[in-house]
């Protein structure tokens, strides 16, 4: 598939596309259906999280299927103890390109890829320090967060009647309080006088924590909430539905993904703001297959570069008035622009 033919049914591929090489590219090898390029992605826990782990298996299964790229999902589970020895077993194997996510597996990418100087790394939602000359054969995605929640943000508070949204936070690191940066931002926008309750559960994959946070929110007037916490956000989420409240999703289209399976659910998710994970990685693939891909950089991308944003589906449609739509829109059109620049923790 063309990058013009992904930029229509994803988001502006050209973009991304451009965001993601630099001087530093490969060269590329000749790779084919019948010699792949092999990929590993090593995930430090399960699929099914409906969220980050489920959209980074979306886009190399993307890959897969469109690309000559033969991929193995290694799900390495939430003991700590197996991320390393899983991510060794996955380089020591000879896959040609071998993919992880986020702070807790960069020092384990660190360690292996000096010592195997022909097998390709790409870190997603991280980057190691590539001024210490490190990490050549390393490519590193992060994405900037905060202006794709500035607009789910805005749309929560004129969305809330008790004037009272909550988000619930996995752990306190850049990546993950990015969402939160923009999304008060936003919101506050939208309504200085709006209270915004937060929590940090310490967990990405306890969704009964989750679930009890979320109750003890409602508890206080909440009638929006926002969980940025993996797994942990999944019992949040049932709360709000159970409640007859509102949430908005992360990582992924969560609104459309449990749509299949528990329609209630779907209901109460009126947008989410989309970590394009899997998109990036089908184009840190596709570059890689090219030889444009910028190993030995780290590439920030956000809203302008299509890499993060918020659904705009039917629930938004159903959900949202069509006022609050166009001030939404309007304020995205401004961050594009660059006359409208949310905060952010990504740096």
């Amino acid at each position: 598939m063309s990058l013009k033919m992904l930029s229509r049914r994803t988001f502006s591929g050209l973009a991304l596309a451009a965001g993601l090489m630099s001087s530093a590219a490969v060269v590329a090898q000749e790779y084919t259906e019948e010699s792949p390029l092999s990929v590993a992605l090593v995930l430090h826990g399960t699929l099914g999280d409906k969220s980050f782990f489920d959209s980074a298996a979306a886009g190399v299964e993307k890959a897969m299927a469109e690309l000559p790229v033969e991929v193995k999902i290694i799900e390495a589970g939430y003991d700590r103890s197996r991320w390393q020895p899983a991510l060794a077993d996955a380089v020591d194997t000879g896959f040609d390109v071998v993919i992880a996510g986020t702070f807790d597996m960069t020092g384990f990418v660190v360690e292996l890829a000096p010592e195997y100087p022909d097998t390709k790394f790409v870190v997603f939602d991280d980057a190691p320090d590539f001024s210490t000359g490190c990490c050549a054969n390393v490519l590193a995605l992060q994405y900037q967060t905060s202006s794709a929640g500035y607009l789910a943000g805005y749309a929560a508070a004129k969305l809330s009647t008790s004037g009272v949204l909550a988000t619930i936070i996995g752990m306190e690191f850049p990546t993950v309080t990015d969402f939160k940066v923009g999304f008060d931002e936003g919101a506050m926008a939208a309504n200085p006088d709006v209270t915004i309750l937060n929590a940090v559960a310490g967990t990405f994959s306890d969704p009964a924590k989750g679930k009890e946070i979320a109750l003890a929110q409602l508890a206080q007037g909440a009638d929006v909430i926002f969980p940025i916490a993996g797994g942990t956000g999944i019992g949040a989420l049932q709360a709000v539905r159970d409640a007859g409240k509102l949430a908005v999703g992360v990582d992924s289209d969560q609104a459309t993904i449990f749509a299949a399976t528990d329609q209630a659910q779907a209901d109460v998710i009126f947008t989410s703001v989309e970590k394009k994970v899997g998109d990036s990685l089908f184009l840190a693939l596709q570059q890689t297959l090219d030889g444009t891909a910028a190993y030995g950089t780290a590439v920030l991308l956000g809203l302008p570069e299509g890499a993060v944003g918020i659904s705009k589906n039917a629930y938004y449609e159903k959900l949202v008035s069509a006022e609050v739509r166009a001030e939404v829109d309007a304020l995205e059109a401004e961050i594009n622009a660059g006359t409208l620049v949310p905060s952010t923790d990504m740096k």
